[in-house]
């Protein structure tokens, strides 16, 4: 009995043990370090950049669409009716002041031109009528009345001769040379950017057809951006805007702010800003995308970094601090508008002297495979 009671009392004392062993593996905590911490093994290999504080101008960013300047657009049409007989230009090409554009035979123009030689006829006539009355006055064969009678009529017939030819020449023709066809002419020196007439096509008169053509002098253009409401007071009229377009995102184009809309488009919020350029060399086609950056006037003063420094990563901007002599910590930012020469303004998360990884997608891709 005694030997039994050794035995229960080793198995008791064994099954405490264990117990106490399987709680204490249960109730371990392993410590884990902060993740955002990164000791790279060779951290002399990352060139680090100080955070600065400069006076900056804030900038706006906006998409814009290259748009004809309407001061320098100007709308073709023919006052007469008629057939198109000859089309000598057409959508996309450049004219030159006095071109002709379009021929077009009209009935109105041989209308013009049938009451001009009927009016040039009866001026004839009247005068020759004049002259005699003027030898019989003074002969004393007529009275003054009748003098005054054909002096009246002379003048009338003038009168008509001036406005007939007139309409000649506003229908487009010459009553020196009388022709039933329009040369319709380029009124400015421009590009065409809209045809509605094709040969052979009938014109009507302009009170109820759409214009021939528009031609459009692109020397200079509109840039068209849409501006939300919060931003409004950062634009100003006269401040100086940068411009790039998508089609040549390298080149920087210069501009100003012309006009600021007063109306607000009340399903998007925004107002139509105007940023009038240069276009000497044609590069800018109407239609055209592209991304306008308006520099304010004023100043203020602002932590920069280079742009590079900051890492767009799960919608958020982040850099690489620099804590000790080999350790950086990622740090989450508030990203500010791009400031000059390759720098980014940063609102929130780092301090003046704060020491940056100069570049962080190599930083990150090179701590990412070690």
């Amino acid at each position: 009995m005694a030997l039994a009671g050794c035995v229960l009392a080793a198995a008791c004392s064994s099954g405490s043990a264990n117990a106490r062993s399987a709680d204490q593996a249960a109730t371990h905590v392993e410590e884990i370090g902060d993740s955002s911490l990164i000791v790279p093994p060779h951290p002399e290999l990352f060139p680090l950049a100080a955070v600065e504080q400069r006076q900056v101008a804030d900038r706006l960013a906006s998409t814009c669409v290259v748009s004809p300047d309407v001061d320098r657009t100007v709308p073709v049409n023919a006052l007469g009716g008629g057939r198109v007989t000859e089309l000598k230009a057409r959508l996309g090409d450049h004219v030159e002041q006095g071109q002709t554009l379009v021929v077009i035979s009209s009935p109105d123009l041989s209308g013009a031109i049938q009451s001009y030689e009927h009016a040039v006829a009866d001026d004839v006539l009247v005068r020759k009528q004049l002259d005699r009355s003027r030898i019989l006055f003074d002969r004393g064969s007529i009275a003054r009345k009748d003098l005054e009678v054909a002096q009246d009529a002379a003048d009338k017939a003038a009168v008509d001769l001036r406005t007939t030819a007139m309409q000649v020449r506003m229908l487009g023709g010459d009553a020196n040379n009388p022709s039933a066809l329009i040369e319709l002419k380029a009124p400015i020196s421009g590009t065409i950017v809209q045809q509605s007439v094709t040969p052979a096509a009938g014109v009507k008169s302009p009170d109820n057809a759409p214009n021939l053509f528009t031609i459009a002098d692109l020397s200079t253009v509109w840039m068209l951006c849409d501006v939300y409401e919060n931003d409004l007071a950062r634009v100003h009229v006269d401040a100086a805007a940068n411009v790039r377009l998508n089609a040549y995102p390298e080149r920087v184009l210069r501009g100003r702010v012309s006009n600021v809309s007063p109306l607000l488009d009340s399903a998007t919020r925004t107002v139509k800003v105007r940023v009038e350029l240069k276009n000497p060399d044609g590069v800018m086609r109407i239609g055209m995308f592209g991304r306008v950056e308006v520099v304010s006037s004023t100043t203020q003063s602002r932590l920069l970094v280079p742009a590079s420094a900051l890492l767009r990563l799960h919608d958020a901007d982040w850099v690489f601090v620099k804590t000790r002599a080999n350790q950086f910590q990622r740090v989450r930012v508030v990203a500010g508008p791009p400031a000059d020469a390759g720098w980014q303004q940063v609102l929130a998360g780092l301090a003046r002297g704060d020491s940056v990884v100069k570049d962080a997608l190599q930083f990150s891709q090179a701590t990412a495979r070690e």
